[in-house]
């Protein structure tokens, strides 16, 4: 499939049929009528075609069926559509499966960033050079970071929470695979000039997300009356940040990124798991799931090298892009249940 219309702009995203991606996709065609957008995606497990039905007739989209870990096939779209701007979203993410597979995560995570760097460094270059609108957009996360010790459970992002420059410290296959593709972005902004960014992005929630996730896997548990199984004691902090502000804060970096640079995007909204789950069974009881507010929880072993706590600074990414997240942790978690139950038939 082609594109068409005179716009501004061409953006190629990788990855676009997933989670964070498709909603990154929707956005950019709703808000901005000065770009095209080129979904390439592998339509592995976790991608969802219906998740972009809406637009497919959008003559700003087109879709391509590729592997970004096949050379070939990243040069061809690079040749075909000439993009301005990649963001690159296409990742096996499941920490759990990289513990099982750590060489799938190699492969894809570290393999395929390399692949696309390749394509767009020698097409950029053969058209001559790496001019002003043109950047390389790595979307990664806040668990190259490694641990951070507990200083307080729940509450707002605290002070020592890491900066950009802290070092990666990953310890989970899944975190070493993006912290060693982040590390390719890096070299070849330094070694070629590619114009490149990082954007570390903290847990995402929202519509859309694989149902092996922390929390469609609490609400389809809720809804259909089954025991949420819950790693070790419960106590483990994560950062929770509602998809639609993260897209906005990757397009934001897009436009404003300065290449060589790394931008944290969390939601400042930190929950161990267990109040996670307090907060859900709250929401669905608000919102008249009574039965399943009442899910059950069975504590599970441990899941092996679990991160205790995850919390990212991000001033920067307000100081520079002018972002910050705007969706109230209830409200995401309420619109979230909401998406779910509805295509769950409303069970409760």
């Amino acid at each position: 499939m082609g594109l068409t219309g005179g716009c501004a702009q061409t953006i190629l995203v990788t990855g676009g049929s997933g989670f964070i991606g498709s909603n990154f996709i929707r956005l950019m065609l709703a808000e901005r009528a000065d770009v095209r957008v080129v979904n390439v995606d592998a339509l592995t497990y976790a991608a969802a075609p219906c998740n972009l039905a809406d637009v497919q007739d959008d003559a700003r989209y087109a879709f391509v069926h590729a592997d970004v870990c096949d050379k070939v096939a990243m040069a061809d779209v690079f040749a075909r559509f000439a993009p301005d701007v990649v963001v690159h979203f296409a990742a096996e993410s499941h920490v759990d499966r990289s513990i099982a597979q750590p060489g799938l995560f190699q492969r894809t995570n570290v393999e395929g960033t390399l692949a696309l760097l390749d394509a767009a460094r020698t097409a950029w270059m053969r058209e001559g050079g790496f001019g002003e609108g043109r950047l390389f957009v790595h979307v990664s996360t806040d668990e190259v970071y490694g641990d951070l010790p507990f200083a307080q459970a729940d509450g707002p992002a605290r002070s020592d929470a890491f900066a950009e420059d802290a070092p990666l410290l990953p310890r989970s296959p899944y975190a070493a695979s993006k912290a060693a593709a982040e590390m390719f972005v890096r070299s070849y902004w330094q070694t070629y000039g590619l114009p490149a960014i990082v954007v570390r992005c903290s847990n995402n929630y929202g519509a859309r997300q694989h149902s092996e996730k922390f929390i469609p896997k609490a609400i389809s548990c809720a809804l259909e009356g089954r025991t949420f199984p819950l790693y070790g004691s419960g106590c483990n902090v994560r950062d929770w940040l509602y998809v639609e502000d993260c897209c906005r804060g990757i397009g934001a970096a897009a436009v404003k990124g300065v290449a060589g640079q790394v931008y944290n995007l969390g939601g400042g909204c930190a929950l161990s798991n267990s109040s996670l789950l307090d907060e859900l069974r709250a929401v669905l009881r608000d919102m008249g799931f009574g039965d399943a507010a009442a899910f059950s929880v069975e504590h599970v072993a441990d899941r092996l090298g679990h991160d205790r706590r995850y919390a990212m600074n991000c001033e920067k990414a307000a100081r520079e892009l002018g972002w910050r997240p705007a969706t109230p942790f209830a409200e995401g978690l309420r619109a979230t249940v909401a998406w779910y139950a509805e295509r769950m038939g409303g069970r409760s």
